[in-house]
Protein backbone atom coordinates (compact mmCIF):
# COMPACT_ATOMS: atom_id res chain seq x y z
CA UNK A 1 0.00 0.00 0.00
CA UNK A 2 3.12 2.12 0.87
CA UNK A 3 4.21 1.81 -2.72
CA UNK A 4 0.85 2.65 -4.03
CA UNK A 5 0.60 6.37 -2.17
CA UNK A 6 4.23 6.86 -3.04
CA UNK A 7 3.66 6.55 -6.91
CA UNK A 8 0.17 8.17 -6.59
CA UNK A 9 2.11 11.27 -5.21
CA UNK A 10 4.79 11.47 -8.12
CA UNK A 11 2.06 11.21 -10.72
CA UNK A 12 0.72 14.71 -9.04
CA UNK A 13 4.11 15.72 -8.74
CA UNK A 14 4.30 15.89 -12.17
CA UNK A 15 1.31 18.02 -12.52
CA UNK A 16 2.94 20.92 -12.56
CA UNK A 17 5.46 19.74 -15.71
CA UNK A 18 2.72 18.38 -17.33
CA UNK A 19 1.16 22.30 -17.14
CA UNK A 20 4.58 23.66 -18.62
CA UNK A 21 4.69 21.25 -21.49
CA UNK A 22 2.36 23.25 -23.71
CA UNK A 23 4.66 25.80 -25.66
CA UNK A 24 1.19 27.97 -25.42
CA UNK A 25 -1.70 28.54 -23.62
CA UNK A 26 -3.81 30.44 -26.19
CA UNK A 27 -6.68 29.01 -26.04
CA UNK A 28 -7.12 29.53 -22.19
CA UNK A 29 -5.42 33.04 -22.66
CA UNK A 30 -7.44 34.15 -25.84
CA UNK A 31 -7.28 38.11 -26.73
CA UNK A 32 -10.67 37.97 -27.98
CA UNK A 33 -14.17 37.94 -26.56
CA UNK A 34 -15.25 34.90 -28.66
CA UNK A 35 -12.71 33.27 -27.54
CA UNK A 36 -13.01 34.30 -23.81
CA UNK A 37 -16.22 33.23 -22.78
CA UNK A 38 -15.69 30.13 -24.58
CA UNK A 39 -12.97 29.64 -22.41
CA UNK A 40 -15.10 30.47 -19.19
CA UNK A 41 -17.16 27.73 -20.69
CA UNK A 42 -13.93 25.29 -20.59
CA UNK A 43 -13.48 26.21 -16.85
CA UNK A 44 -17.17 26.32 -15.53
CA UNK A 45 -17.59 22.97 -17.11
CA UNK A 46 -14.26 21.68 -15.94
CA UNK A 47 -15.11 22.71 -12.33
CA UNK A 48 -18.60 21.25 -12.37
CA UNK A 49 -17.05 17.80 -13.37
CA UNK A 50 -14.32 18.14 -10.93
CA UNK A 51 -17.34 18.35 -8.11
CA UNK A 52 -18.19 14.85 -8.51
CA UNK A 53 -14.44 13.58 -9.71
CA UNK A 54 -12.09 14.83 -7.36
CA UNK A 55 -14.33 13.18 -4.18
CA UNK A 56 -14.76 10.38 -5.92
CA UNK A 57 -10.89 10.11 -6.38
CA UNK A 58 -10.73 10.98 -2.62
CA UNK A 59 -12.70 8.61 -1.13
CA UNK A 60 -11.25 5.32 -3.09
CA UNK A 61 -7.76 6.54 -1.64
CA UNK A 62 -9.29 6.94 1.77
CA UNK A 63 -11.33 3.79 1.53
CA UNK A 64 -8.26 1.63 0.08
CA UNK A 65 -6.33 3.06 3.09
CA UNK A 66 -8.97 2.85 6.08
CA UNK A 67 -10.33 -0.50 5.27
CA UNK A 68 -6.83 -1.98 4.41
CA UNK A 69 -6.37 -5.65 5.83
CA UNK A 70 -3.99 -4.75 8.32
CA UNK A 71 -6.31 -2.38 10.43
CA UNK A 72 -8.48 -4.16 12.19
CA UNK A 73 -10.29 -1.24 13.55
CA UNK A 74 -12.34 -0.50 10.79
CA UNK A 75 -15.66 -1.69 11.29
CA UNK A 76 -16.75 -4.99 9.11
CA UNK A 77 -20.24 -5.21 8.58
CA UNK A 78 -20.89 -8.34 5.85
CA UNK A 79 -24.49 -8.30 6.82
CA UNK A 80 -24.90 -4.54 5.34
CA UNK A 81 -26.88 -4.00 1.92
CA UNK A 82 -28.67 -1.07 1.79
CA UNK A 83 -28.60 2.78 3.25
CA UNK A 84 -31.43 5.22 2.15
CA UNK A 85 -29.63 8.44 2.99
CA UNK A 86 -26.41 7.23 1.12
CA UNK A 87 -28.53 6.59 -1.48
CA UNK A 88 -29.70 10.09 -2.29
CA UNK A 89 -26.63 11.37 -1.15
CA UNK A 90 -24.66 9.17 -4.41
CA UNK A 91 -27.59 9.93 -6.54
CA UNK A 92 -28.25 13.35 -6.24
CA UNK A 93 -24.79 14.78 -6.37
CA UNK A 94 -23.98 14.03 -9.84
CA UNK A 95 -27.90 14.20 -10.97
CA UNK A 96 -27.74 17.87 -9.57
CA UNK A 97 -24.16 18.31 -11.67
CA UNK A 98 -25.81 17.19 -14.71
CA UNK A 99 -28.40 19.32 -14.58
CA UNK A 100 -26.14 22.86 -14.17
CA UNK A 101 -23.66 21.02 -16.71
CA UNK A 102 -26.67 20.79 -19.41
CA UNK A 103 -27.90 24.08 -18.38
CA UNK A 104 -24.58 26.27 -18.71
CA UNK A 105 -23.64 24.52 -21.68
CA UNK A 106 -27.36 24.89 -23.31
CA UNK A 107 -27.24 28.47 -22.52
CA UNK A 108 -23.77 29.06 -23.88
CA UNK A 109 -24.81 27.18 -26.77
CA UNK A 110 -26.90 29.73 -28.14
CA UNK A 111 -25.13 32.96 -27.12
CA UNK A 112 -22.11 31.55 -28.73
CA UNK A 113 -23.58 30.30 -32.21
CA UNK A 114 -21.26 31.43 -34.73
CA UNK A 115 -23.62 32.74 -36.73
CA UNK A 116 -25.18 35.22 -33.93
CA UNK A 117 -24.26 38.64 -34.39
CA UNK A 118 -22.36 39.88 -31.83
CA UNK A 119 -24.14 42.19 -29.16
CA UNK A 120 -21.30 43.60 -27.02
CA UNK A 121 -17.19 43.60 -27.64
CA UNK A 122 -16.46 42.71 -24.13
CA UNK A 123 -17.73 41.73 -20.92
CA UNK A 124 -17.88 45.66 -19.82
CA UNK A 125 -18.40 47.30 -23.52
CA UNK A 126 -21.47 47.09 -25.65
CA UNK A 127 -21.32 47.54 -29.30
CA UNK A 128 -21.30 50.97 -30.03
CA UNK A 129 -24.79 52.37 -32.31
CA UNK A 130 -22.57 53.66 -35.32
CA UNK A 131 -19.67 51.09 -35.17
CA UNK A 132 -19.56 49.14 -38.57
CA UNK A 133 -18.29 45.48 -38.77
CA UNK A 134 -15.39 44.72 -41.15
CA UNK A 135 -16.27 41.90 -43.87
CA UNK A 136 -14.03 39.39 -44.71
CA UNK A 137 -14.63 36.40 -46.97
CA UNK A 138 -12.12 34.09 -46.67
CA UNK A 139 -11.67 30.58 -48.87
CA UNK A 140 -9.62 27.68 -47.93
CA UNK A 141 -7.43 27.03 -50.80
CA UNK A 142 -4.63 23.97 -51.39
CA UNK A 143 -2.89 24.52 -48.93
CA UNK A 144 -3.00 28.40 -48.22
CA UNK A 145 -5.74 30.63 -47.54
CA UNK A 146 -7.42 33.57 -49.51
CA UNK A 147 -9.06 36.78 -47.57
CA UNK A 148 -11.02 39.06 -49.45
CA UNK A 149 -11.62 42.28 -48.08
CA UNK A 150 -15.07 43.66 -49.95
CA UNK A 151 -15.21 47.08 -48.59
CA UNK A 152 -11.38 48.01 -49.33
CA UNK A 153 -11.37 45.99 -52.73
CA UNK A 154 -8.64 44.05 -52.11
CA UNK A 155 -7.00 40.79 -51.08
CA UNK A 156 -4.28 38.68 -49.36
CA UNK A 157 -2.85 35.56 -48.89
CA UNK A 158 -1.65 33.89 -45.70
CA UNK A 159 -2.23 36.97 -43.87
CA UNK A 160 -4.61 39.07 -42.56
CA UNK A 161 -5.64 42.33 -40.10
CA UNK A 162 -8.45 43.21 -38.21
CA UNK A 163 -8.94 46.79 -36.33
CA UNK A 164 -9.46 46.20 -32.61
CA UNK A 165 -12.64 46.37 -31.04
CA UNK A 166 -14.29 46.12 -34.19
CA UNK A 167 -16.74 43.26 -35.20
CA UNK A 168 -15.33 41.14 -37.54
CA UNK A 169 -18.13 39.16 -39.97
CA UNK A 170 -16.20 36.43 -41.65
CA UNK A 171 -17.83 34.82 -44.52
CA UNK A 172 -15.94 31.05 -45.22
CA UNK A 173 -16.00 28.48 -48.04
CA UNK A 174 -13.52 26.43 -49.65
CA UNK A 175 -12.36 25.68 -52.98
CA UNK A 176 -11.61 22.30 -52.68
CA UNK A 177 -11.81 19.43 -49.68
CA UNK A 178 -13.10 20.58 -46.42
CA UNK A 179 -11.16 22.40 -44.14
CA UNK A 180 -11.54 24.32 -40.67
CA UNK A 181 -10.83 28.03 -39.94
CA UNK A 182 -9.28 28.71 -36.72
CA UNK A 183 -7.67 31.74 -35.07
CA UNK A 184 -7.74 30.33 -31.28
CA UNK A 185 -6.75 34.21 -30.13
CA UNK A 186 -9.82 35.31 -31.66
CA UNK A 187 -12.64 32.26 -31.81
CA UNK A 188 -13.38 28.69 -31.79
CA UNK A 189 -13.15 26.89 -35.23
CA UNK A 190 -15.50 26.36 -38.09
CA UNK A 191 -15.67 24.49 -40.85
CA UNK A 192 -14.77 25.55 -44.38
CA UNK A 193 -16.89 23.58 -47.28
CA UNK A 194 -17.09 24.04 -51.27
CA UNK A 195 -19.94 25.22 -52.48
CA UNK A 196 -21.37 26.22 -49.28
CA UNK A 197 -20.76 29.45 -46.58
CA UNK A 198 -20.50 29.11 -43.20
CA UNK A 199 -20.19 32.28 -41.06
CA UNK A 200 -18.09 33.53 -38.11
CA UNK A 201 -18.59 36.70 -35.41
CA UNK A 202 -16.01 37.52 -33.45
CA UNK A 203 -14.07 40.75 -32.10
CA UNK A 204 -10.32 40.67 -31.41
CA UNK A 205 -9.43 42.99 -27.87
CA UNK A 206 -5.48 43.13 -28.11
CA UNK A 207 -3.34 44.47 -30.38
CA UNK A 208 -0.63 41.54 -31.40
CA UNK A 209 0.38 39.09 -33.93
CA UNK A 210 -1.81 35.53 -33.66
CA UNK A 211 -1.81 32.14 -35.23
CA UNK A 212 -4.46 30.73 -37.35
CA UNK A 213 -4.73 27.77 -39.50
CA UNK A 214 -6.53 24.76 -41.23
CA UNK A 215 -7.94 22.36 -38.30
CA UNK A 216 -9.24 19.71 -40.29
CA UNK A 217 -6.73 17.69 -41.96
CA UNK A 218 -7.03 18.22 -46.06
CA UNK A 219 -4.13 16.27 -47.48
CA UNK A 220 0.11 16.95 -48.03
CA UNK A 221 0.16 20.28 -47.33
CA UNK A 222 -2.08 20.59 -44.52
CA UNK A 223 0.88 21.32 -42.10
CA UNK A 224 1.90 24.07 -43.47
CA UNK A 225 -1.94 25.26 -43.74
CA UNK A 226 -1.23 28.48 -41.46
CA UNK A 227 -1.53 32.23 -41.59
CA UNK A 228 -1.05 35.50 -39.62
CA UNK A 229 -3.79 37.55 -37.61
CA UNK A 230 -2.77 40.76 -36.97
CA UNK A 231 -4.63 43.16 -34.31
CA UNK A 232 -4.12 46.66 -34.98
CA UNK A 233 -5.64 49.75 -34.34
CA UNK A 234 -7.38 51.92 -36.44
CA UNK A 235 -4.15 53.86 -37.70
CA UNK A 236 -2.04 50.41 -37.82
CA UNK A 237 -4.86 49.03 -39.97
CA UNK A 238 -5.39 51.98 -42.31
CA UNK A 239 -1.73 51.38 -42.94
CA UNK A 240 -1.87 47.87 -43.55
CA UNK A 241 -4.21 48.78 -46.11
CA UNK A 242 -2.32 51.46 -47.98
CA UNK A 243 0.59 48.81 -47.87
CA UNK A 244 -1.76 45.89 -49.50
CA UNK A 245 -2.94 48.60 -52.11
CA UNK A 246 0.90 50.13 -52.35
CA UNK A 247 2.59 46.69 -52.95
CA UNK A 248 -0.16 44.47 -54.13
CA UNK A 249 -1.06 43.41 -57.43
CA UNK A 250 -4.54 42.49 -59.64
CA UNK A 251 -6.28 39.32 -58.48
CA UNK A 252 -8.23 38.44 -61.24
CA UNK A 253 -9.87 35.09 -62.94
CA UNK A 254 -6.90 33.85 -64.45
CA UNK A 255 -4.58 34.76 -61.43
CA UNK A 256 -6.97 33.12 -59.25
CA UNK A 257 -7.21 30.42 -61.29
CA UNK A 258 -3.26 29.83 -61.10
CA UNK A 259 -3.65 30.59 -57.33
CA UNK A 260 -6.04 27.66 -56.32
CA UNK A 261 -3.55 25.40 -57.89
CA UNK A 262 -2.42 22.91 -54.91
CA UNK A 263 1.30 24.09 -53.32
CA UNK A 264 2.29 24.61 -50.14
CA UNK A 265 4.44 26.85 -47.86
CA UNK A 266 3.18 29.90 -49.94
CA UNK A 267 4.08 33.13 -49.08
CA UNK A 268 2.43 36.23 -48.29
CA UNK A 269 0.64 37.93 -50.77
CA UNK A 270 -1.25 41.06 -51.68
CA UNK A 271 -3.78 41.92 -54.08
CA UNK A 272 -4.38 45.62 -54.53
CA UNK A 273 -7.51 45.15 -56.88
CA UNK A 274 -10.01 42.26 -57.14
CA UNK A 275 -12.32 41.66 -59.86
CA UNK A 276 -15.97 42.17 -59.49
CA UNK A 277 -17.77 38.76 -58.03
CA UNK A 278 -14.91 36.50 -57.60
CA UNK A 279 -15.83 35.29 -54.47
CA UNK A 280 -19.15 34.66 -55.31
CA UNK A 281 -17.82 32.60 -58.23
CA UNK A 282 -15.62 30.71 -56.01
CA UNK A 283 -18.54 30.15 -53.45
CA UNK A 284 -20.77 29.09 -56.30
CA UNK A 285 -18.01 26.93 -57.56
CA UNK A 286 -17.88 28.58 -61.31
CA UNK A 287 -14.60 30.15 -60.99
CA UNK A 288 -13.44 28.23 -64.26
CA UNK A 289 -14.65 29.62 -67.45
CA UNK A 290 -17.54 27.82 -68.62
CA UNK A 291 -19.31 26.13 -65.84
CA UNK A 292 -22.29 26.39 -63.80
CA UNK A 293 -23.16 28.17 -61.39
CA UNK A 294 -24.59 26.44 -58.30
CA UNK A 295 -26.87 29.57 -57.67
CA UNK A 296 -27.63 29.05 -61.41
CA UNK A 297 -28.13 25.43 -61.13
CA UNK A 298 -30.36 25.69 -57.96
CA UNK A 299 -32.36 27.92 -59.86
CA UNK A 300 -33.07 25.78 -62.26
CA UNK A 301 -34.57 23.00 -60.26
CA UNK A 302 -36.62 25.51 -58.39
CA UNK A 303 -38.04 26.15 -61.70
CA UNK A 304 -38.61 22.43 -62.01
CA UNK A 305 -35.39 20.89 -64.56
CA UNK A 306 -34.50 22.05 -67.61
CA UNK A 307 -36.35 19.38 -69.51
CA UNK A 308 -35.12 17.14 -72.23
CA UNK A 309 -31.90 19.87 -73.16
CA UNK A 310 -30.87 19.64 -69.53
CA UNK A 311 -28.28 16.96 -70.91
CA UNK A 312 -26.07 19.59 -72.08
CA UNK A 313 -25.65 21.41 -68.86
CA UNK A 314 -23.68 17.97 -67.65
CA UNK A 315 -19.97 19.21 -68.78
CA UNK A 316 -20.97 22.40 -67.61
CA UNK A 317 -21.92 20.51 -63.90
CA UNK A 318 -18.77 18.70 -63.25
CA UNK A 319 -17.13 20.15 -60.24
CA UNK A 320 -13.69 18.77 -59.68
CA UNK A 321 -12.18 20.94 -57.82
CA UNK A 322 -8.62 18.68 -58.21
CA UNK A 323 -8.93 19.56 -61.90
CA UNK A 324 -5.27 20.31 -61.70
CA UNK A 325 -4.32 16.56 -60.88
CA UNK A 326 -0.66 16.44 -62.73
CA UNK A 327 0.37 18.63 -59.74
CA UNK A 328 -1.64 17.60 -56.90
CA UNK A 329 1.26 15.35 -55.23
CA UNK A 330 -1.63 13.19 -53.07
CA UNK A 331 -3.70 12.06 -55.94
CA UNK A 332 -3.02 8.33 -57.59
CA UNK A 333 -4.65 6.56 -59.97
CA UNK A 334 -7.12 6.70 -61.17
CA UNK A 335 -7.99 10.15 -60.08
CA UNK A 336 -4.59 11.14 -61.42
CA UNK A 337 -3.42 8.77 -63.77
CA UNK A 338 -0.39 8.46 -61.78
CA UNK A 339 0.69 5.06 -60.07
CA UNK A 340 0.13 4.12 -56.33
CA UNK A 341 2.71 4.78 -54.00
CA UNK A 342 3.24 1.04 -53.03
CA UNK A 343 4.68 -1.07 -55.53
CA UNK A 344 2.82 -4.49 -53.53
CA UNK A 345 0.37 -5.59 -55.95
CA UNK A 346 -3.70 -5.44 -54.94
CA UNK A 347 -5.63 -8.64 -53.93
CA UNK A 348 -8.84 -9.00 -54.79
CA UNK A 349 -11.93 -11.85 -54.71
CA UNK A 350 -10.32 -14.84 -53.36
CA UNK A 351 -6.79 -13.92 -53.74
CA UNK A 352 -7.41 -13.22 -57.48
CA UNK A 353 -6.03 -9.80 -58.84
CA UNK A 354 -8.60 -7.33 -59.10
CA UNK A 355 -9.45 -6.17 -63.48
CA UNK A 356 -7.29 -3.85 -64.97
CA UNK A 357 -7.77 -0.26 -64.04
CA UNK A 358 -7.59 1.18 -67.09
CA UNK A 359 -11.03 -0.72 -68.42
CA UNK A 360 -12.97 0.68 -65.03
CA UNK A 361 -11.76 4.39 -65.92
CA UNK A 362 -12.34 3.47 -69.94
CA UNK A 363 -16.19 2.08 -69.05
CA UNK A 364 -16.66 5.43 -66.60
CA UNK A 365 -15.38 7.97 -69.42
CA UNK A 366 -18.39 6.08 -71.19
CA UNK A 367 -20.92 6.33 -68.95
CA UNK A 368 -19.64 10.55 -68.54
CA UNK A 369 -19.29 10.81 -72.40
CA UNK A 370 -22.75 8.92 -73.52
CA UNK A 371 -26.22 9.42 -73.27
CA UNK A 372 -29.28 8.29 -74.13
CA UNK A 373 -32.22 9.85 -75.38
CA UNK A 374 -35.82 8.45 -73.32
CA UNK A 375 -37.35 5.70 -74.70
CA UNK A 376 -40.84 4.18 -74.23
CA UNK A 377 -39.26 0.49 -74.73
CA UNK A 378 -39.26 0.19 -70.79
CA UNK A 379 -38.47 -3.53 -71.68
CA UNK A 380 -35.58 -3.00 -73.87
CA UNK A 381 -32.21 -3.38 -73.96
CA UNK A 382 -29.78 -1.66 -71.12
CA UNK A 383 -27.77 1.24 -72.02
CA UNK A 384 -23.92 -0.28 -73.97
CA UNK A 385 -22.31 1.95 -71.00
CA UNK A 386 -24.03 -0.58 -68.62
CA UNK A 387 -23.01 -3.46 -69.83
CA UNK A 388 -19.51 -3.02 -71.11
CA UNK A 389 -21.09 -1.95 -74.87
CA UNK A 390 -21.60 -5.59 -75.42
CA UNK A 391 -24.94 -5.93 -77.18
CA UNK A 392 -28.03 -7.38 -75.29
CA UNK A 393 -29.15 -10.69 -76.84
CA UNK A 394 -32.52 -10.93 -79.16
CA UNK A 395 -35.54 -11.20 -76.66
CA UNK A 396 -36.96 -14.40 -77.22
CA UNK A 397 -40.33 -15.10 -79.03
CA UNK A 398 -42.86 -16.62 -77.16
Amino acid sequence: MHTQLKFVGRLFALLPILALAGCNMVVMSPSGDIAAQQRDLIVVATVLMLLIIVPVIFLTLFFAWRYRRSNTEARYDPEWHHSTRLEVIIWSAPLAIIIALGAVTWISTHKLDPYRPLDRLDAERPIPAEAKPLTVEVVALDWKWLFFYPDYGIATVNEMAAPVDVPINFRITASSVMNSFYVPALAGMIYAMPGMETKLHAVINKEGEYDGFSANYSGDGFSHMRFKFHGLEQAGFDEWIARVKGQGTALNRDAYLKLEKPSSKEPVRYYASVENGLYNAVLNMCATPGKMCMSEMMHVDMMGGGGRESHENRNRLEYDSRHNVESSPGATFPASGEPARTQEPREGIDGQPPSEPQSMNHDMNNMHQGHSEPDSNQGGPAPSQLNNDTPAPPASQP
